[in-house]
């Protein structure tokens, strides 16, 4: 069973119809002895850093989340769920992540027009289980005003907006989108496939 956090942000049940789609079993929840037991973790998320995070250890989904990391169970992020698995975001003021990744939140270059909405190209750094079968420069949908920065060895995939921008990562059962698979077309559903075959 694949769990998709609900925390009461994001198209949920986008990513949910992909997976039903892909032909595994998924469900929306908010109820953290679920998440925990679950085989593999998504955490979606459109909106607010700081509402977001409030909202997980209100309802101690983020003790659920550090027992799914501890388990070394796949645990994938995207979009808002991405950034809240990095040490801190800087969002309307300073608010500490999650932490299961070193690396911090930071407004996109301010020369470019923001957010960042439609479709880009990956520069796939790091041939994680996510992208087999994955061409070198795919074409992936972005919704976002935030972005990766981290020196850390941990980034799979790049994109140019302005400058090179980290947009995906990795740490061992962890992985992590800033794009959205479920609105990515195929390439999207074979990265959603490749997480659910993990």
């Amino acid at each position: 069973m694949i769990s998709i956090i609900d925390y009461g942000m994001g198209n949920l049940r986008s990513v949910q119809k992909a997976f039903e789609f892909l032909g595994y079993d998924a469900e929306i929840t908010d109820n953290p002895e679920k998440i925990a037991q679950s085989d593999k973790v998504v955490l979606p998320g459109v909106g607010a850093f700081r509402d977001a995070m409030a909202t997980l250890k209100e309802r101690e989904i983020d003790k659920a989340i550090y027992k799914i990391d501890e388990d070394k169970k796949p645990f994938l992020g995207i979009c808002l769920g991405m950034q809240m698995m990095f040490d801190k975001s800087y969002e309307n003021g300073e608010y500490k992540g999650l932490g299961l990744m070193p690396g911090e939140i930071v407004l996109l270059p301010k020369d470019q027009i923001i957010p960042q909405i439609g479709w880009n190209s990956l520069n796939i750094k790091v041939r994680s289980p996510l992208f087999e079968g994955i061409g070198d420069e795919p074409y992936v949908y972005f919704v976002h005003s935030y972005r990766l920065k981290t020196d850390a060895p941990v980034v799979s995939a790049t994109c140019f907006y302005g400058e090179e921008i980290q947009v995906a990562a990795q740490k061992d059962n962890i992985f992590a989108l800033q794009f959205h698979p479920e609105k990515s077309g195929d390439t999207g559903l074979k990265i959603l496939n490749n997480f659910g075959r993990l």
